[in-house]
């Protein structure tokens, strides 16, 4: 690659490491910053200056004074010390929001997490016997009490929980399942995958849209280790469809000694159509059935941190604890503590809706959800900026995490128009805000729903706009 003389020139004007570090030192800005950082910091911003000076040969010089690469410096330094994991405004109305950490914790949860994170707990130790015990007692109980099982065992996520159940119950096995039950569950991992890992043999049986009992009675042989039944929590397949029902699952199981397993997914403890949502299966209803495994996420419509948990009979949850891979899969404590804290909000249904927030958030009423985007839309108002407009909109949430997936929850939200700016550009400039608030674009306008906004972030997003009007170039 030729390079002019003005390039050469400009290369040569660039300071070097040592005379940065100096310079940075006597900014009251870079003091508290440690130095590896800011070496880091003034490489990587002397590293782009050469790289632009190579493309673009008419470059303004001024840009390479000393005052000037030292607030980049400086730009750079404190972006690498914020935390790569931070707190976000989800305004998307998805309230399982997978990309966004998926459901909050209740403040019972958080709680729990800072007391026992902070001190040493007995996450191993038989206060009773005062000798070792197992980690997996601290929520066994109650999930029993809850779910109606004889036993329990909590993972890291219900990949894991299918991936440890399988490989217990059916390695080597042929486990038969239904055609139209193959999902894939998300990051491009799908049942099949799952269960090619485990070890077991993958029997599909009946078609996308329609299985019977009698297509898993015909393909039950001397190596079927285990019948499968997978929620389709994910999607919905409508029309001229038919599913085994589980009763008659678990009857096909007794008739031929097979344990029938259940992966329900998004399970939940509440039944959703007392409160105007979508039927759901709970966990409940298919350990009362006779399910013999069933496993479901800590995370999702549960409310609680990630887990993956494991119900069922007594003598296959004591062979699926003795896996070696339970190991490798096994709950750290801090998930045990939200987890815990989330399972004893469930003892009272009352108690559970008004305190964890996916449940709050998906039984929210559209009147309640109004009152809060009046308050944001009056906020936005209120700046006095005639560029920025806010209107009401009649537009639906979600529940998202793969649950409830053909559900449209009525809600009440907010768009916004800046003159001079398009939605894309308002969209970016909200990201990268701190904290970043995420919206959605929809018929021109940045939509924000307040239904998965709380109270006490109306006043944060009023501000963002506010520095974005103070800040903004009207040409988009």
């Amino acid at each position: 690659m030729d390079i002019s003389d003005r390039q050469q020139n400009l290369l040569r004007r660039l300071p070097g490491v040592d005379l940065l570090i100096t310079l940075a030192q006597e900014e009251s800005d870079l003091r508290t910053i440690p130095k590896s950082v800011i070496v880091r910091s003034i490489r990587e911003i002397l590293d782009a200056w050469r790289q632009r000076i190579l493309e673009q040969p008419d470059l303004d010089d001024r840009q390479l004074a000393h005052d000037h690469l030292l607030r980049q410096v400086t730009e750079r330094a404190g972006s690498l010390q914020a935390f790569n994991l931070q707190r976000t405004i989800n305004a998307t109305g998805v309230v399982i929001h997978t990309n966004l950490g998926r459901s909050c914790l209740a403040q019972a949860a958080i709680d729990h997490v800072a007391a026992i994170a902070g001190r040493y707990s007995n996450l191993e130790f038989d206060l009773a016997r005062g000798q070792r015990g197992s980690r997996y007692s601290i929520v066994e109980a109650l999930l029993c009490e809850l779910s109606g099982a004889e036993a329990a065992l909590a993972v890291n996520n219900n990949a894991g929980a299918v991936l440890l159940c399988l490989d217990t119950l059916a390695h080597g096995k042929k486990v038969i399942l239904s055609r139209g039950e193959m999902v894939e569950i998300g990051g491009s991992f799908r049942i099949p995958d799952v269960m090619a890992k485990s070890g077991a043999i993958l029997k599909e049986v009946g078609t996308t849209n329609r299985t019977h009992p009698r297509d898993y009675a015909q393909a039950i042989d001397a190596d079927t280790g285990l019948l499968l039944k997978v929620h389709t929590s994910n999607y919905s397949i409508v029309g001229f469809t038919a599913a085994v029902a589980l009763t008659d699952m678990v009857e096909l199981g007794r008739q031929h000694d097979l344990p029938v397993m259940e992966d329900l997914g998004s399970g939940n403890f509440v039944d959703l159509t007392q409160y105007g949502l979508s039927a759901e299966p709970t966990v409940q209803a298919s350990v009362a059935a006779g399910v013999d495994v069933v496993t479901f996420s800590g995370d999702k419509l549960l409310g609680g941190p990630q887990a993956g948990i494991i119900v069922g009979r007594r003598a296959l949850l004591e062979r699926i604890k003795a896996n070696p891979l339970t190991r490798a899969l096994r709950i750290d404590k801090l998930t045990l503590a939200a987890l815990e804290a989330t399972l004893r909000l469930y003892r009272d249904e009352t108690d559970a809706i008004a305190k964890i927030p996916t449940l709050r958030m998906l039984f929210a009423q559209r009147p309640e959800i109004e009152v809060r985007a009046r308050r944001l839309a009056q906020g936005l108002r209120d700046l006095a900026d005639k560029r920025i407009s806010a209107e009401l909109c009649d537009l639906p949430s979600r529940a998202g995490g793969g649950s409830l997936p053909l559900m449209a929850l009525p809600s009440c939200c907010v768009g916004v128009r800046i003159a001079g700016l398009s939605p894309n550009r308002v969209e970016k400039e909200l990201r990268t805000f701190r904290p970043p608030i995420i919206g959605r674009i929809e018929n021109g306008l940045f939509i924000m729903d307040p239904r998965t906004i709380a109270e006490d972030e109306i006043e944060i997003i009023v501000q963002a706009f506010g520095n974005l009007l103070k800040t903004y170039i009207p040409a988009d």
